[in-house]
C-alpha cells in the first residue's frame, strides 16, 4: 500500500489523533490528550478504522467515576482538610467547627471519624485540637485525595486496574455519601495496526491542504498545491429520511389497488357482537368451528344492541333454514348469547354488515382491511392480533370459476407469485369453500386465506338473493412476501433500527 496516498487522505482530526495513539489507547485519554471533543475523537477513530490504521475494541467493564460530592471536593478540598486548616489556627469547640471550616453538620460527623482514625485530632470536653500527625497531613495529600485527583484527571478508571493504595482509598471513599460511583460501562480502546504504526512515523502536518480558498482560485495558486484526497469507497453513516412505516405504506397500496379494481371499501367496529362476527355467518352457536376463533370476550359492557328484526331472521335460518330449502342446524338459537361483545375475530363480520346494509348495490364489489384478534401461540407466522383483507362480489350468475380467477389475481398482484394452490376447505358460511396457498421463497408454502360462495342460509336472512363470492386474505403474510420478512412480528415492530432495514416498497 502506498503510505503517501494514505497520509494524503487523512482528515485533520485523524492527523491529530494518530500521534496520541502512540502512547494512549483509552477513549478518555485520547480526548484529554488530543484536546478534541468526544464526538471529534469518535469520528476520527471510525475513519481510521475504516482505513485499517487502527483496531477498535469495546469491552464491558466495571468502572469508577466521581459523583456529585466528589467533583465538589476535588475543587474545594475534602471536608477533613478544611477542618484541619481551621484547627491549625486554634482549637475550636465542636459546635463551632461547621461555621469555621465551612462544612455541613453531616460532613462534620464523618470528618471526626476519619481524622480520629488517622490520629490527626484530639477531643477534650467538647473542644477539638489538631495533633502533630494532623499538621503533617495538612502539608501532604492523603491517599484518598490522590485517588480523587486521578478520577478527576481520567474521568473513568477501571476497577480491575487499581493499585493497592487505590483499593484502600476506594474502600474508604465508597462508604461516604456521593463521592464516587461504581457502574458497568462500555470501554472503548484503540490500537494502531501495523499499517497505522508505519503511517504514524510519517510527517502528518503541513503536507496537504484541506480547504480550497477563494484567494487560491483567484490567483491560481491552487495549481501548485497538494490537496487532501477523498476516499469515495469509505463507509459513511447512512441517512434515514422520514417515511411511512413500511407495513402502513403497504396496506395503503393494497387499499389503492383494490379501489382501482373497482372495489368499494367497507368498514365495521373492532368491538363486535357474536351476532355479526359468527351468528350472521350461519356459524352454529354450538359448533366446534368456533373454537379456532379463540375470541376475546368483553367484560364491560358484556352485551350490545342489535336490529331485532334481522336477529329474528338469522335465528330462523339457524333453527329451520328460513325457507332456503335447508333444514338449518336444527337447534334452539340463543338470542341473549348473540348479543355478547367480543373483539372482532374475522373480517367477514364486515361482509355480513355490508350485505344487510341499505347501501349495498347489486351488482357490487366490496373490500375491507380489518384488524382482527384471536388468542394464539405467537411465533414467526402467527400473531394474536392481525390484519385481514376480505371482500365480496354480489351479482347474478357468479360461480366457483369466478372465485378461482379472483384468488389467482390476488396471488399475482399482492403476493407476486405464480406458484399457488387452491385446496378444498370447510367454512360454515360458504359452499363450496377453498383455501389459497402461495409459495414463499424461503418459508415455503404459506396459507394466505379462505374463500367460497356464501350459502343462501347466510345471505337470504340478510336480504340478499343473488350469489355472493367471498374471500379473506391474511394480508400480514402477503406483506411478508413483499417486505422480505421471515417473522410476522417484524410488521409491527417499534425498533427504529429494524424498521430502517425493512424493504421499502
Amino acid at each position: 500500500m502506498d503510505l503517501d496516498k494514505v497520509v494524503q487522505s487523512l482528515h485533520p482530526l485523524e492527523r491529530k489523533i494518530i500521534p496520541v495513539l502512540k502512547e494512549f489507547s483509552s477513549f478518555n485519554d485520547l480526548v484529554r490528550e488530543s484536546g478534541l471533543q468526544e464526538v471529534e475523537v469518535m469520528r476520527a477513530l471510525q475513519w481510521l478504522q475504516n482505513k485499517g490504521l487502527i483496531e477498535l475494541k469495546e469491552e464491558v467493564k466495571e468502572v469508577i467515576e466521581l459523583d456529585e460530592n466528589g467533583k465538589k471536593y476535588v475543587q474545594e478540598g475534602l471536608p477533613e482538610r478544611k477542618v484541619l486548616a481551621a484547627l491549625k489556627k486554634r482549637a475550636i469547640r465542636i459546635n463551632e467547627v461547621p461555621e469555621k471550616a465551612n462544612i455541613t453538620g453531616e460532613e462534620l460527623g464523618i470528618c471526626i471519624g476519619v481524622l480520629k482514625g488517622k490520629a490527626a485530632i484530639t477531643i477534650d470536653r467538647g473542644v477539638i485540637e489538631i495533633t502533630g500527625p494532623g499538621e503533617k497531613a495538612l502539608d501532604a495529600k492523603s491517599l484518598e485525595e490522590h485517588f480523587l485527583d486521578r478520577l478527576n484527571r481520567e474521568q473513568v478508571v477501571e476497577l480491575s486496574g487499581l493499585k493497592d493504595e487505590e483499593k484502600y482509598s476506594l474502600e474508604k471513599l465508597r462508604t461516604r455519601k456521593r463521592i464516587i460511583k461504581i457502574s458497568i460501562k462500555k470501554i472503548r480502546t484503540a490500537y494502531l495496526t501495523e499499517l497505522g504504526k508505519k503511517v504514524s512515523k510519517k510527517k502528518l502536518e503541513g503536507l496537504v491542504i484541506d480547504v480550497l480558498t477563494p484567494e487560491m482560485l483567484k490567483t491560481g495558486a491552487w495549481k501548485k498545491k497538494d490537496f487532501r484526497s477523498y476516499d469515495i469507497k469509505i463507509n459513511v453513516p447512512s441517512i434515514s429520511a422520514g417515511r411511512k412505516q413500511s407495513y402502513r405504506r403497504f396496506l395503503d397500496q393494497v387499499r389503492q389497488k383494490l379501489m382501482n379494481l373497482g372495489f368499494t371499501e367497507m368498514f365495521g367496529p373492532i368491538v363486535e357482537t357474536d351476532f355479526w362476527d359468527m351468528d350472521a355467518l350461519f356459524m352454529p352457536q354450538f359448533h366446534s368451528a368456533r373454537d379456532i376463533h379463540q375470541a376475546y370476550y368483553i367484560k364491560e359492557p358484556e352485551f350490545g344492541k342489535l336490529d331485532e328484526n334481522i336477529v329474528e331472521k338469522v335465528k330462523k335460518s339457524h333453527e329451520n333454514g328460513y325457507g332456503t330449502g335447508s333444514t338449518g342446524w336444527g337447534y334452539k338459537f340463543d338470542v341473549k348469547r348473540t348479543h355478547r361483545h367480543l373483539l372482532r375475530t374475522q373480517g367477514t363480520a364486515c361482509s355480513a354488515r355490508m350485505l344487510a346494509s341499505k347501501d349495498l348495490k347489486i351488482p357490487g364489489k366490496y373490500f375491507g382491511i380489518t384488524r382482527c384478534f384471536r388468542y394464539d401461540v405467537i411465533d414467526a407466522t402467527h400473531n394474536a392480533d392481525f390484519y385481514q383483507t376480505e371482500g365480496i362480489v354480489a351479482e347474478e350468475g357468479l360461480n366457483f370459476s369466478h372465485l378461482k380467477g379472483i384468488l389467482k389475481m390476488f396471488a399475482e398482484k399482492f403476493a407476486e407469485t405464480e406458484q399457488i394452490k387452491i385446496k378444498p376447505a370447510y367454512f360454515p358460511f360458504t359452499e363450496p369453500s377453498a383455501e389459497l396457498f402461495a409459495k414463499h421463497p424461503e418459508l415455503g408454502w404459506i396459507e394466505l386465506g379462505g374463500s367460497g360462495i356464501f350459502r343462501p342460509e347466510m345471505t337470504k336472512p340478510l336480504g340478499v338473493n343473488v350469489p355472493v363470492i367471498a374471500w379473506g386474505i391474511g394480508i400480514d403474510r402477503i406483506a411478508m412476501f413483499k417486505l422480505g420478512l421471515k417473522d410476522i412480528r417484524q410488521l409491527f415492530t417499534h425498533d427504529l433500527e429494524a424498521l430502517k432495514k425493512i424493504k421499502f416498497v
